[in-house]
């Protein structure tokens, strides 16, 4: 008897890995880079503290918020071709017919085999065949709102947690170095593995984060610094 072929795909988790990578790296890099500006103004440790315990708060309401009114979004357009798509094939089945075989012969498959194809998976699931090949939207990739919001916010609150929490307990001449380099490692663990989750390699991910998180950080430690001279 033949082995059942297993394989294992990444497909099916990239939109709450995206949404849980990305809530966690902006957690960090905002509330590392809020924490450096503040105490580079001149701010003494409480008021450094309190302003990233309000960004932390801020930053997972707005990413939750934000995340679930784009996947809604995503979703309600997915619907809404869905709905055309099954209004078709109610008023035209001939035309949907024809349309699905010419995407398999464009696919390589010759005229009569594609209309095979056509008729058999048409019998099965003629809105699904649509879906998938017509449209691109298969189950693996369908929208989740609540999920991709839910992920968003816990993770940044869990990056901005990491420099919060390194500001909250080092020492006040070392407050700003201790949070950069914190922040640094922790966005180079987070590149790594994201990238190995995706499938993609360590190295990649990690010199990514890497970069623009000291951008941003070196650039919002600098405008504190002016404003502060200012002030």
């Amino acid at each position: 008897m033949a082995r059942l072929h297993r394989e294992r795909h990444r497909t099916d988790r990239v939109g709450v890995l995206r949404a849980a990578v990305m809530g966690a790296n902006d957690g960090i890099v905002s509330t590392a880079s809020l924490v450096l500006g503040v105490a580079g103004s001149g701010a003494e440790v409480h008021d450094v503290v309190v302003a990233g315990v309000a960004g932390l708060v801020a930053g997972a309401m707005s990413m939750a918020a934000g995340e679930y009114v784009s996947v809604s979004t995503q979703a309600d357009t997915e619907r809404a071709d869905l709905a055309r798509e099954r209004h078709e094939l109610a008023t035209d089945d001939r035309a949907e017919r024809a349309e699905l075989t010419s995407i398999y012969v464009k696919r390589g498959l010759d005229p009569s085999l594609a209309a095979k194809v056509t008729e058999q998976l048409m019998a099965h699931d003629a809105l699904g065949a649509h879906a998938r090949d017509e449209l691109g939207i298969t189950s693996t990739t369908a929208p989740r709102p609540v999920q991709a919001a839910f992920a968003s916010a816990l993770t940044f609150a869990v990056g901005a947690g990491l420099p919060l929490l390194v500001a909250w307990l080092a020492p006040v001449n070392l407050l700003v170095a201790l949070v950069a380099v914190a922040s640094l490692v922790c966005l180079a663990v987070l590149g790594g593995l994201a990238a190995a989750a995706g499938g993609a390699r360590w190295s990649t991910g990690t010199v990514r984060v890497l970069f623009w998180g000291a951008v941003a950080m070196a650039i919002t430690y600098a405008v504190g610094r002016v404003f502060g001279a200012v002030v």
